[in-house]
């Protein structure tokens, strides 16, 4: 039995829709690849999904070559059937660069993420290999720079902790001698000027809520030789003189 007729209209399965996309995208390229090797043709494709993801081939090394030369084609044909105005062409021309432009980016970028690789050459895909170790080391700089600035940061962190803990340290020291000396002793005076410290008759000392006295009441007591006892010289080897009643003790005899 032969194939059915396929019916050409939209598929409203989504699963069977992407799987005919796949299919048929495959076999699309394939036969652009085949035409442009038996051929020998230059071929470029260029198939939008639904999702809206670029799919392409090139049978030559640059597409925009390609596109270039296509846009060379119809502007030869335009000029044949009615030549524009200058201003239209050159912004038209420039808008044409700018997408060709915008879809090589595109297709660095997918190529650099390790998408649509089968179409490129062993060059391209050499150069591909050294434009990516390039990015690679520059990423890996980067990382150490940063990594070592981090690094700074902290250590400069560190010594500033490390010196309020050395200023901490030493205000708790300062607080802990001036908690550990020893209280002032409160000083006890006899009356007479002196403090408690001095030795007197019983081996203590005699506190007395009254003032000390002035230096003028000891001056006055020093000028004044009545006050002061009388001392006289007694020989030990000559008796004793009698009373003036002539009667001697018994124990002085």
């Amino acid at each position: 039995m032969g194939r059915g007729k396929v019916v050409l209209q939209r598929i409203e399965n989504k699963i069977s829709r992407q799987v005919t996309f796949a299919k048929r995208r495959n076999g699309l390229l394939k036969k652009a690849y085949e035409l442009s090797i038996l051929c020998d043709a230059e071929v470029a494709l260029v198939l939008f999904s639904h999702a809206g993801r670029l799919y392409q081939f090139s049978s030559s090394s640059n597409m925009l070559k390609t596109l270039e030369r296509y846009q060379r084609h119809i502007y030869a044909s335009q000029d044949a059937a009615e030549p524009p105005s200058d201003d239209m062409q050159n912004n038209y021309q420039e808008y044409v660069n700018l997408k060709a432009r915008v879809e090589v980016l595109q297709h660095s970028q997918r190529n650099l993420l390790g998408e649509d690789l089968a179409p490129l050459s062993t060059n391209e895909l050499e150069q591909l290999e050294s434009q990516l170790d390039r990015t690679l080391k520059q990423i890996r700089s980067r990382k150490t720079q940063v990594l070592v600035d981090e690094l700074c940061d902290l250590k400069r962190k560190e010594q500033m902790l490390q010196d309020a803990n050395s200023s901490l340290k030493r205000k708790l020291d300062e607080i802990d001698v001036v908690a550990a000396a020893p209280a002032p002793q409160p000083v006890c005076h006899d009356g007479y000027g002196n403090d408690g410290g001095g030795s007197g008759s019983g081996g203590g000392v005699v506190l007395s809520n009254q003032p000390p006295q002035p230096e003028h009441f000891f001056e006055s007591l020093g000028r004044d030789l009545s006050l002061h006892p009388a001392f006289h010289a007694v020989d030990v080897n000559q008796p004793p003189a009698p009373p003036p009643g002539g009667y001697l003790p018994a124990w002085m005899a």
